[in-house]
């Protein structure tokens, strides 16, 4: 591995690297350093020449962002996001536990249930007018109490199907 240091005259020293090297120490192939190039990682200094120190540091950066699970930039901001919605739903899920148990929420279920169960003495009581009639007086015609019979069976027949 070949190492090269510029002493410069108004700073710190910079060590180049040529990619090849670069690619041998951080055990990487040519098609990963490029992308780490492109996503500004290791530092570039020109034609097959790399800053040694500034693009290890950087590196190590990455890969330990990586192994917290904090990610690129882009994963660290979806992250954040989904914690955030993971957050509200639980607090909209406390919020209607709370609401439950301070009798503000009903079960969709027991409410079925129990209308059900109206609607079902509300349909034999009014079926059952016909023969309680019929009982009351007596003097009426058979007829009379048929028709009414097949009217309110109609009535109840359209209520049931949606029909107005």
């Amino acid at each position: 591995m070949r190492v090269f240091s510029e002493l410069p005259l108004d700073g710190e020293a910079i060590h180049r690297v040529g990619g090849k090297d670069l690619c041998q120490l951080l055990d990487l192939s040519p098609a990963a350093l490029t992308d780490l190039k492109k996503r500004g990682i290791v530092k570039h200094l020109g034609h097959d020449a790399y800053d040694l120190e500034s693009t290890v540091t950087a590196y190590v950066q990455h890969l330990r962002s990586i192994a917290a699970g904090w990610g690129t930039a882009d994963q660290a901001a979806n992250l954040t996001a989904e914690r955030a919605r993971l957050a509200k739903e639980q607090a909209d899920a406390q919020a209607l536990k709370n609401a439950k148990l301070r009798d503000e929420l009903v079960d969709a279920a027991e409410v079925e249930r129990v209308w059900s169960d109206t609607f079902r003495q509300v349909r034999a009581r009014i079926l059952a007018v016909p023969s309680r009639l019929r009982s009351d007086l007596p003097q009426a015609e058979a007829a009379t109490f048929t028709a009414m019979d097949r009217a309110l069976r109609d009535a109840l027949t359209e209520l049931g199907n949606g029909n107005d």
